[in-house]
């Protein structure tokens, strides 16, 4: 008769043997064969039952061994300089791991009572466990101030950029950092503040120039008062907060779900994985499975960690930093969907048919366990063939099945018809110092377009459930353009030879249609910008409107809850409508939806406004050291000031003044858009190729001013006068004839 070890040797075995825990390998180490496999398989059900082990699709791990993304709290050094550290999530019997910290040159100083997220590595040795590289530090909440020093005989002041700001901060001569006057400095409070004097700050990073590109990002903060410094109370709160275990729960443990998110991605809050339906009915249909961090388990209804979420409404990004709308301890760990740890989650499975549309869905409150962090450049490159080793044992599995759902997919969007814009997204990239390096334009990859797909298609599963059930939600509402956007559109169609029918109800496949006209010619980019530019602007609110961008009835928020508010709103609404738990959509949630709606939709504007005036700033910061070079573009804007046109090698905004258009005086035309010499008859019109010469970049406003050098290829010709002249009669005959030539061939077309 075979012999069936006990649990203690399981244990041991598997504690000394950590890369062969699969059954089969321990069946085999102890000689377990035939009918006592059964016997096995039911003692490693009551150790995983007794949380002694944990499953990992067919392995086992030690339930004492620490995840590989951990929460770290620094101990201290020992005697010969080695620094240490603890994990705070140790819920083991045994003797805490010792973790040896492997500080990288470019790592912060850290001293006793830090936290950190470190990536672990067993590294069993006579003095720890493991090792840790530091991921980012987190924990540490002393208050931040920016501002300008000035320096003293005795250390200096910090003189703050917050507008309202009427208290200095004064900098003792051992807590300067070496800042030299009118530096820009950021610091912080030093010591508690006093009844009487101004509060002690201490410098503890020198940003230089207050026009430097280092510091664009904190002026724009600052600036457009973006909360970048969390009270006390809410870090307390994200401190204190703990893994959420199975419960209730469902156990989606042994999906095997992955993130895939850019290469650089601060958080990971969606996950997915697809399946064939083996319904004989849903011939070739596909089960998505889409993962969402669970939020709203950490951020709960009126606690702090909430008030501030709501005061925040989204996250704020910027080429070299993100103010998150959560601390670190949830946004970067507890809510975020690291490789092999277990995390707490809402889940949606969608079926969908061959062609593409959704049959039905249902949503869930689960665990997972992302078996894979995976960036969008590595997994198309692998669907492309070249395939690396992280990506590869996860190819037929995973990845395959992943691309086939989205092929349906998008054969469910060409029946929709969304629009479908071209405009490419800009990257700018750092050095060490914040410099800007390059200015490029992001690929857009198959990889983008898969997960987007997914995510909408989570959007819309959540807003009908929420419908169905009746509950209180926030909509994304995006409503079609106004009449007013939608003639200045047609004149800037006419005027590049195209038209855009009137006189029906505007689909999105009218505009769609116009694109495609567009779409290879020399006015590709200024009819996408110009359509752009007609959409309304979306926002949140609890009634719904549709989404007239994406051709969609019903559109909600639900797959970004760390960094948008909207979305908390929606998995509470969820949790309330299942019966999941009490941290649902409460009555004071449901009463101020109306104005928690206004409320995000203005902090949305608000940090798009930031990152826009960022961008601007360091585009300008770029182009200083350019000022006298020529430089080629496309006229996108016409005002009675001036001509805006958008430079091709960075997409940056560049303004010509009118003063500077030449010798003569030229007629503003708001109805075509135009502008017309009134001595030569020149006309400059949106769309047309310029070359120009920049004469003024300015980092701390981000304004461009440019010379026009070439129209069309022609050098600009110089009128005889700067008088005040009428326009010639024969140049603004000929427009109106050809105005009204284009205004009957539409009324034709109509008939």
């Amino acid at each position: 008769m075979t012999r069936i070890p006990s649990k203690s040797e399981i244990l041991s075995w598997i504690s000394e043997n950590p890369t062969k825990t699969a059954k089969r390998d321990i069946a085999k180490a102890f000689g377990i064969k035939g009918a006592a496999r059964i016997d096995l398989k039911r003692l490693l059900k009551e150790l995983e039952d007794e949380g002694k082990l944990t499953k990992r699709r067919s392995s086992y791990r030690d339930a004492e061994d620490l995840p590989p993304v951990s929460v770290l709290e620094v101990v201290g050094t020992d005697s010969d300089g080695d620094l240490f550290a603890r994990p705070l999530e140790w819920k083991g019997e045994g003797a805490e791991p010792r973790i040896l910290m492997m500080l990288r040159s470019s790592d912060p100083a850290l001293g006793p009572g830090d936290r950190i997220l470190g990536r672990l590595t067993v590294d069993k040795t006579e003095d720890h466990s493991h090792t840790a590289r530091m991921i980012r530090r987190i924990g540490t909440n002393p208050l931040r101030i920016l501002g300008v020093f000035r320096a003293g005989s005795e250390g200096g002041r910090i003189l703050p950029l917050d507008k309202g700001a009427d208290k200095q901060w004064t900098v003792a001569a051992g807590a300067t950092g070496g800042a030299k006057d009118g530096e820009l400095v950021e610091a912080e409070q030093a010591g508690p503040k006093g009844r009487m004097g101004l509060p002690k700050a201490r410098i503890v990073a020198r940003l230089g120039d207050p026009t430097e590109p280092r510091a664009v990002s904190l002026i724009a903060i600052h600036q457009h008062g973006i909360p970048d410094h969390f009270p006390d109370e809410v870090v307390a709160e994200a401190d204190v907060a703990t893994p959420a275990g199975l419960g209730k729960r469902r156990d989606l443990r042994d999906l095997p779900l992955v993130t895939i998110d850019p290469w650089d991605a601060r958080d990971h809050d969606d996950a997915c994985y697809v399946e064939a339906d083996t319904d004989p009915k849903n011939k070739d249909g596909f089960i998505i499975w889409v993962a969402i961090a669970d939020v709203a388990h950490y951020v709960t209804p009126g606690s702090a960690l909430d008030r501030e979420a709501r005061k925040r409404g989204n996250s704020t990004y910027f080429p070299d930093r993100v103010v998150p709308m959560l601390p670190d301890r949830l946004s970067g760990d507890l809510c975020s969907l690291h490789e092999g740890v277990e995390r707490a989650c809402i889940a949606v499975a969608m079926r969908i048919d061959a062609a593409g549309n959704k049959i039905d869905h249902q949503f869930h409150r689960g665990l997972m366990k992302s078996v894979a962090s995976l960036n969008y450049e590595e997994v198309q490159a692998a669907v492309d063939g070249n395939v690396c080793d992280k990506v590869a044992p996860l190819m037929d599995d995973i990845i395959t099945p992943l691309y086939a759902a989205f092929a349906a997919l998008m054969k469910a969007r060409a029946q929709r018809q969304p629009l479908e814009l071209d405009l490419p997204e800009r990257q700018i990239v750092l050095d060490e110092t914040g410099k800007v390096t390059s200015v490029n334009y992001k690929d857009r990859l198959d990889a983008h377009r898969l997960i987007e797909e997914f995510m909408v298609l989570a959007n819309v599963a959540a807003a009908e459930t929420l419908i169905a059930k009746k509950s209180p939600l926030l909509f994304r509402v995006h409503e079609e353009p106004s009449p007013e956007k939608l003639d200045a559109l047609r004149e800037v169609a006419q005027a590049s030879g195209l038209t855009l029918a009137k006189g029906q109800v505007l689909k999105t496949a009218h505009l769609n249609r116009l694109l495609t006209g567009a779409a290879g010619t020399e006015n590709d980019e200024l009819i996408n910008m110009a359509t752009l530019r007609s959409m309304t602007q979306a926002y949140y609110f609890p009634e719904n409107f549709g989404h007239f961008g994406l051709a969609l009835r019903a559109y909600a928020h639900f797959t970004s809850p760390i960094r948008r508010y909207a979305d908390l709103i929606v998995h509470r609404a969820l949790i309330a409508a299942h019966g999941w738990g009490d941290d649902g959509l409460s009555p004071w949630d449901v009463e101020h939806l109306t104005e928690t709606a206004k409320l995000i939709s203005d902090t949305e504007r608000r940090s798009m406004a930031a990152e826009r005036d960022t961008t601007d700033r360091y585009l300008a910061a770029f182009l200083s050291d350019r000022i006298g070079a020529e430089l080629t573009g496309r006229i996108s804007g016409i005002a009675k000031f001036g001509v805006f046109v958008k430079l091709d090698e960075t997409g940056a905004d560049g303004m010509i003044p009118m003063r500077t258009l030449g010798a003569e005086y030229f007629h503003y035309d708001a109805d075509t858009q135009t502008l017309m010499g009134a001595d030569t008859g020149t006309v400059i019109g949106l769309g047309q190729r310029v070359t120009v010469r920049l004469a003024e970049a300015a980092p701390v406003t981000g304004g461009l001013i440019v010379e026009l050098i070439k129209l069309d290829e022609r050098l600009m010709p110089r009128g005889p006068s700067r008088g005040r002249g009428k326009p010639p009669r024969r140049k603004a005959g000929s427009a109106k004839k050809k105005a009204a030539k284009v205004a009957r061939k539409v009324k034709r077309r109509r008939k």
